[in-house]
């Protein structure tokens, strides 16, 4: 069996790439719509609590 068999193909290489890419992106906009839903943004209350003291 060479290097480029049918199970190391760039062509899936480049699918499971793709798959994890959405993957990735759909866990990313999941957990912000959880957040949004809960009501707070961790990450932006704390610049803003930021800008507060020290304005």
């Amino acid at each position: 069996m060479g290097r480029h068999d049918r199970r190391h193909s760039q062509k899936m290489s480049r699918r499971k790439a793709q798959a994890k890419k959405k993957a990735r992106i759909a866990r990313r906009t999941e957990a912000r719509a959880a957040s949004v839903k809960a009501g707070t943004k961790k990450a932006a209350a704390k610049k803003t609590a930021a800008k507060k003291s020290a304005g």
